[in-house]
């Protein structure tokens, strides 16, 4: 299947990320949120991106202003009625998620794909919320951040998810420079499932006080030789994101390393959420 149009629900974090890597290749783009100026905020981010991008030497200024052209932001969500492929990229709740497939798929077009970028969430649960005539066409397409930086996409088969479908977003993420990874729909998928418990165990450490934030990060750095540590890495991510995916491999796996850690518990009922709040397992800005 050709994918000319696509409509990316949700401008935030991820969403203007895979907004600006499908318009890169030269994809026409809506970027969707309910608020018109949420949209238009996560067009200006993707703009910013690209000056940046310029400035550097990697993007000719002709090709931000023909990246940009390609995305348009709306609060429309009968727009999606021209969309070949539709990726939903909203905050990690199964009650959120739903809603907005529930809506989108009372107006998107019968031949077009329909892609969740959850990180953990079941497939078959989230594309319950569609017809089932529909459900064939539905795909875990798992982008990771920032996504135009990072290489790799993971495809999660759901229960109904057909053959041409699987085929047509790898075929997709290849365009977009992606190397893919298929997972089968357990709780986490891949990525995930080996990432929390590491994070979980990181967390649990500094809270029975084996070491310092920093020495466990510099211990993952420097001994594991990994880019970030794990508490500055959660920080990245979002603390409160952690804290859904930890209950998510919790309730579906039901096994004790998977159990949320109490000061990820606390840090997020503080509101202490990392990076975005300026305040998690480190305040920034640091030096």
């Amino acid at each position: 299947m050709t994918i000319e149009r696509v409509f990316v629900a949700g401008a935030g974090l991820m969403g203007h990320g895979i907004a600006q890597v499908h318009a890169a290749i030269g994809k026409q783009v809506l970027l969707y949120e309910p608020d018109l100026a949420r949209a238009t905020a996560g067009r200006d981010r993707i703009a910013a991106n690209l000056q940046r991008a310029v400035a550097k030497g990697r993007l000719t200024a002709d090709e931000r202003e023909a990246t940009l052209a390609r995305i348009e932001p709306t609060a429309d969500a009968d727009a999606v009625a021209g969309a070949d492929l539709v990726i939903e990229a909203v905050f990690e709740d199964v009650a959120v998620k739903t809603g907005l497939w529930r809506e989108l798929d009372r107006h998107a077009p019968q031949h077009a794909i329909f892609a969740t970028n959850t990180s953990s969430i079941a497939i078959h649960r989230l594309a319950e919320a569609i017809e089932p005539d529909r459900r064939s066409r539905f795909i875990g397409m798992h982008f990771f951040s920032p996504v135009p930086v990072m290489p790799l996409v993971e495809l999660i088969r759901g229960e109904s998810t057909a053959d041409e479908t699987l085929e047509s977003a790898r075929a997709l993420s290849s365009e977009l420079g992606k190397q893919v990874i298929v997972s089968v729909d357990r709780p986490g998928f891949i990525v995930n499932r080996i990432l929390m418990p590491f994070l979980g165990e990181a967390m649990r450490a500094f809270e029975e006080g084996v070491g310092s934030a920093e020495d466990i990060d510099a211990g993952a750095r420097i001994g594991l030789n990994h880019p970030m540590g794990p508490l500055e890495l959660a920080d990245f991510i979002g603390l409160d994101v952690c804290l859904g995916i930890m209950r998510v491999l919790e309730d579906g796996l039901s096994l004790e390393h998977m159990r949320p850690p109490r000061v990820l518990v606390e840090l997020v009922e503080a509101g202490n959420l990392g990076q975005k709040t300026g305040r998690g397992f480190y305040t920034y800005p640091r030096d």
